[in-house]
């Protein structure tokens, strides 16, 4: 990578925007006994760090005569929201591909950073099928595509976030460990390009949610890999296929490098981040942070950690559901069939073999056509993860027939 087109990028990009917030964290740091700093990349205009390699690549094609073309891109999330402020910066027209399920709120907050500018257009119920009406409206059109990470211009505006940190720290540190999130690989090929001889290659590691993990699946099969399937909870970071550019530059980093998370583990670290320090994450912003619970103690103590918070768009109508993934996730929240005895005081026994911090959160009967038996539904919260073990053992005490469905996947999703 050409470290100094990366400097000139960021010097541009001062034009747009300030430099993100580079914030020492107390709470994380005692409690990992380490110095954690966070990049705030949820603090840029539109929250995210995607507005970097959309304002590089159209800067650069602007420069290159692209001004009097169309530029188009699709996306449903950060790519569409970056693209849209950075049209309305330059004065260009913009389009913006969405999927037809996209939500309203995501719809509304494009066409408020973008303006006049730019017009959106809801295509497909799937990514895939906007993807290619925007690659064949390019094509009719003669139009300016604008990827959102399998280019060397987006790899390079993202590298403006490492170029960034060496600049922020302070004089006497230096990382000893770099956590970024992963998704297309456009971020993490452009700082791991702009840090190589300045920070080890093991001194990086990569985050990607446990339901896509397509770079570590891509190394260790030693070419980029298309995975069947993704898990979309994590949108920001829900991608079947690394960038051909970006797995070029990441593949000779070990598995070892590259940590999974499981879905509602990230769902922990985005209710801790809001109830303790009132930051508002997205999930792929919350990887990186996620990352540190899986790392051993001892990695992490006394060295300087920088973790990259790459996105807050989060839309709060998601807080149930996160918030009921980071309970179970925790242990503290429980669901259970249970075989209930079709007689009087049957309901007022089971009541009575709650402990004293259990809660009964949902209740509700499943069938209720039995003679002798019912099946009920039962969600119980409580204080301590340990509290459940005492509670199965007086369900099995009281030759209670139950069944314990919470990390049933399928059962959960069906009834829950």
């Amino acid at each position: 990578m050409n470290r100094q087109g990366v400097v000139n990028a960021t010097q541009a990009m001062r034009g747009l925007f300030p430099e993100t917030p580079f914030q020492f964290n107390e709470h994380l740091s005692r409690r990992f006994s380490a110095d954690i700093w966070l990049k705030r990349e949820d603090l840029s205009p539109v929250r995210s760090y995607k507005i970097r390699g959309a304002f590089n690549f159209m800067r650069k094609a602007i420069a290159g005569g692209g001004e009097g073309r169309t530029f188009v891109c699709a996306s449903a999330g950060n790519h569409a929201q970056g693209f849209a402020f950075v049209c309305r910066h330059f004065g260009v027209p913009g389009v913006v591909f969405m999927p037809v399920t996209t939500p309203q709120q995501k719809i509304d907050k494009t066409r408020m950073f973008g303006g006049e500018f730019i017009s959106i257009r809801l295509v497909g119920d799937i990514f895939d099928q906007c993807y290619a009406a925007a690659r064949a409206h390019v094509e009719a059109t003669g139009g300016h595509m604008v990827p959102p990470f399998d280019h060397d211009d987006i790899i390079e505006g993202q590298a403006t976030v490492a170029a960034e940190i060496m600049s922020q720290l302070p004089d006497d540190a230096r990382p000893d460990l770099i956590i970024m999130p992963v998704g297309g690989g456009g971020l993490s090929a452009g700082m791991t390009g702009f840090l190589n001889g300045i920070v080890a290659a093991k001194d990086f590691l990569f985050v990607e949610p446990s339901g896509a993990p397509s770079l570590k699946k891509s190394i260790e099969a030693g070419s980029i890999v298309t995975l069947p399937k993704v898990d979309n909870f994590v949108d920001g970071a829900a991608v079947a296929r690394i960038g051909d550019l970006n797995f070029a530059a990441l593949k000779a980093f070990g598995t070892d490098q590259v940590q999974l998370i499981p879905e509602n583990a990230i769902c922990v670290t985005i209710i801790d981040m809001l109830n303790v320090e009132g930051v508002v994450l997205e999930p792929a912003g919350a990887l990186s942070i996620a990352a540190l619970d899986r790392l051993d103690a001892e990695q992490l103590k006394g060295k300087t950690v920088v973790c990259v918070v790459s996105g807050g768009n989060f839309d709060f109508e998601r807080l149930p559901d996160v918030k009921e993934r980071a309970m179970r996730y925790s242990g503290l929240k429980k669901y259970f069939i249970l075989r209930l005895p079709q007689r009087p005081g049957a309901l007022k026994d089971f009541l009575g073999l709650l402990g004293p911090d259990d809660d009964i959160s949902r209740f509700e009967y499943l069938k209720k056509s039995a003679r002798n038996f019912g099946s009920i539904l039962i969600g119980i919260e409580s204080k301590a993860p340990e509290n459940f073990s005492g509670l199965v053992q007086r369900f099995e005490n009281a030759g209670l027939g139950f069944e314990d469905i919470t990390d049933n996947e399928i059962v959960a999703n069906l009834i829950i």
